[in-house]
C-alpha cells in the first residue's frame, strides 16, 4: 500500500476502514491531566496494558487465596503446567513449534543460559561476534562470558559495525568478517532487530553464514518478538531470546521466551545449568531420582515459574490469538509505511528516518534522527502530549503499533513535530 494522502480526513477514512481499529479499546491508553488520550508511540520499549490482565491476575489471586497451595493441581488454570499455556501462542508468533519454545526467566539471565550451553570455546575458535550497536545488555552479557571462560573481553568481542556515515550494518562486512575470523568465532550473537537503528536483520541468512564457518548462531529478539515474522524454525538459529514487556504488553520486566532448535531437543551432550523444572515432568516430585532431562526448550527451565507474571504473558497473548499475528503484521506495515510518507512530506532537510525503507527490513518502529536536537525536542514532543523514546545523540524512536496505534496517532505525532521543529 502505497497511496497514501494528506490530511487529517485520509487518516480518519483508514482507521474507519481499519478491522483492528476495536483492538484499541481492548488497552488502557496513557491520559494527560485533563483526561485526554496521549499519543503513545512507545510499544517498542513497554507495551500498553490490555484491559482484561487484571482479570487474568485476579483469577490467580483468587485460586491462592481460596486453594493456597492446592492451586497447583485445583486451580481454575492448574500452576503446575501454567507455562504450557503459552507454548503455542507464543510459538506462533515467533514462528517455532511448541517443543523449541518455552517462557522463563528474565531475557538476560536467558541469554547466559542459552550460551551456557551453545558459546563452547576452544582456544583457536573463542570469539563472540555481535553487531557494534548491539543492545548494551547484550555486549555487557557476552564480554562476560568471555570473561568467565578466561578470555580477553575486548581482543575476543568482534563487531559487525556500519561504514563511516552509514547507521545500517552491511552484510557484505559481515561476510568479510566471517571469511577472516570465521575458524576463531564460537558463536555469532545478533539482536534480530536492532534497537537503536529498528534493522530488521536476514535472520536466515545469517545462521546459513554463520553455519557456514561452524558457528554456533544466536539471536536477541526483545525488538522482534510481537513485531516481526521471525519464523524462528525456518531461520536455522541455535538459539533465540527475547522479552515480553515491550511489543508482547506484558507488564515491566516480565518473563522472556527461549527458542533452542528441535535439532537440539534431545542432545544431553549439551552443557547446561539444570534445576528440577527442566527434569521429567513425571518423576519431578519424587525429588529422589537422578537428573532426567526434559526434551526440547523446556528442559532448559530452573524453577518453578512465577504464576502472576505468566497471567499476565497469557493475557496479551490471547489477544494476539483473537487478532491473528499475520495480519496484524500487514497493518504494521500499513500504519508505518504511512508514517514514514508523512515524514517524508514535511520535506525537511534536518530529518533523516535511518531504518530501512524497505518493510521488509524493519518492523514497526521508526528512528528519526534530527539534525543538531537534543533531549529537549524530545521534552517539547511529551510536553505536546505525544510518549516517544529518546536516544542519544540525536534520535527520537517511535513505534506505532498496530494493536492498538491509530492513523490518527500518526498523523497526530507528525503534526506536533512539525510545529515543534517550525
Amino acid at each position: 500500500m502505497s497511496n497514501y494522502k494528506l490530511g487529517l480526513e485520509y487518516a480518519l477514512q483508514q482507521d474507519q476502514n481499519d478491522e483492528f481499529s476495536t483492538y484499541r479499546n481492548q488497552f488502557h491508553m496513557p491520559k494527560d491531566a485533563d483526561g485526554n488520550e496521549l499519543i503513545y508511540m512507545t510499544g517498542n520499549s513497554l507495551g500498553l496494558q490490555p484491559k482484561i490482565t487484571k482479570d487474568y491476575i485476579n483469577q490467580e489471586l483468587e485460586d491462592w487465596a481460596n486453594l493456597g497451595v492446592e492451586g497447583h493441581t485445583e486451580g481454575k488454570n492448574p500452576w503446575l503446567h501454567y507455562h504450557e499455556f503459552l507454548t503455542q501462542t507464543m510459538a506462533n508468533i515467533v514462528g517455532a513449534k511448541p517443543l523449541e519454545v518455552v517462557v522463563m526467566n528474565s531475557l538476560t539471565a536467558n541469554l547466559h543460559f542459552m550460551m551456557v550451553s551453545f558459546y563452547k570455546p576452544t582456544p583457536k575458535r573463542y570469539k563472540i561476534l555481535i553487531e557494534a550497536d548491539a543492545f548494551p545488555s547484550d555486549k555487557y552479557a557476552v564480554e562476560s562470558q568471555l570473561r568467565h571462560h578466561g578470555y580477553d573481553d575486548k581482543e575476543g568481542l568482534i563487531l559487525w559495525k556500519a561504514r563511516e556515515g552509514e547507521e545500517l550494518a552491511n552484510y557484505d562486512d559481515l561476510e568479510t568478517i566471517l571469511k577472516q575470523h570465521g575458524d576463531e568465532i564460537a558463536l555469532v550473537m545478533i539482536g534480530g532487530v536492532n534497537y537503536y537503528t529498528g534493522q530488521f536483520f536476514d535472520l536466515k541468512r545469517i545462521t546459513q553464514l554463520g553455519h557456514s564457518y561452524g558457528c554456533m548462531v544466536g539471536f536477541d529478539c526483545a525488538h522482534g518478538a510481537g513485531n516481526v515474522q521471525l519464523n524462528l524454525h525456518d531461520s536455522g538459529a541455535d538459539f533465540a531470546v527475547w522479552c515480553s514487556y515491550k511489543y508482547l504488553n506484558s507488564g515491566p520486566g516480565s518473563l522472556s521466551g527461549a527458542f533452542v532448535h528441535e535439532r537440539h531437543a534431545n542432545r544431553k551432550d549439551l552443557n547446561r545449568f539444570t534445576g528440577w523444572w527442566s527434569h521429567n515432568k513425571a518423576t519431578r516430585f519424587r525429588m529422589r531420582d537422578d537428573f532426567d532431562q526434559l526434551p526440547g526448550a523446556e528442559g532448559w527451565q530452573l524453577s518453578n515459574p512465577p504464576i502472576l507474571s505468566m497471567a499476565a504473558i497469557r493475557a496479551s497473548l490471547d489477544v494476539f490469538a483473537a487478532a491473528g499475528f499475520d495480519k496484524l503484521c500487514q497493518k504494521s506495515k500499513q500504519l508505518t509505511g504511512y508514517f514514514e510518507f508523512l515524514l517524508n512530506e514535511l520535506n525537511n532537510s534536518d530529518i533523516k528516518i535511518i531504518t530501512p525503507s524497505s518493510p521488509d527490513e524493519r518492523g514497526c518502529q521508526l528512528s528519526i534522527q534530527v539534525k543538531n536536537a537534543d533531549r529537549s525536542l524530545h521534552t517539547k514532543l511529551t510536553e505536546a502530549g505525544i510518549i516517544t523514546d529518546w536516544r542519544e545523540p540525536d534520535v527520537i524512536r517511535c513505534a506505532p503499533v498496530p494493536l492498538y496505534n491509530s492513523f490518527k496517532d500518526v498523523y497526530g505525532f507528525v503534526e506536533r513535530l512539525k510545529t515543534i521543529l517550525n
